[in-house]
């Protein structure tokens, strides 16, 4: 088991709750469900900030973007349901892609469930890489390790 002292000050806690759905058959949550929980984390950051869809039509060109890569190393099994915390921040960010570091926490953010990575790639509608907006820029700015 990993410990940790949370340090609000990188990037950004969201608290997550774990539902019965998200545990395996042996009362864990489950490895995949780790990619779905932190997407909802992300997406509650983003969404905050005016980011999401509407009728299917996205609200800024920044929310095309894809998965290039995901990386996860489990330290601990999240035993059961109940609240986690989410913590995520960017390592860097270029012209076409984030690199987002992650880690879930327990609730008193002592225990480091699993950390990893995530490389997001934005693309135009062709799905070919394009540049970030100035305003995905400055909002992910706040997420800057």
């Amino acid at each position: 088991m990993t410990t940790a002292t949370l340090d609000t000050t990188t990037g950004t806690v969201r608290r997550a709750v774990v539902h019965i759905d998200d545990l395996d058959i042996v009362g864990i949550m489950h490895n995949a469900r780790y990619a779905l929980v932190l997407e909802r984390a992300m997406s509650e950051f983003w969404a905050e900030h005016g980011y999401g869809f509407q009728d299917g039509v996205p609200s800024s060109p920044d929310m095309i973007a894809a998965v290039r890569e995901f990386t996860i190393t489990y330290h601990a099994p999240v035993r059961g349901t109940g609240p986690i915390l989410v913590q995520f921040w960017l390592d860097s960010m270029g012209e076409t892609s984030a690199v987002y570091g992650f880690r879930f926490l327990s609730e008193d953010g002592a225990t480091v469930f699993a950390d990893g990575r995530r490389v997001m790639v934005k693309m135009d509608r062709t799905g070919r890489p394009a540049p970030w907006t100035a305003q995905g820029r400055e909002i992910a700015g706040s997420l800057l390790r």
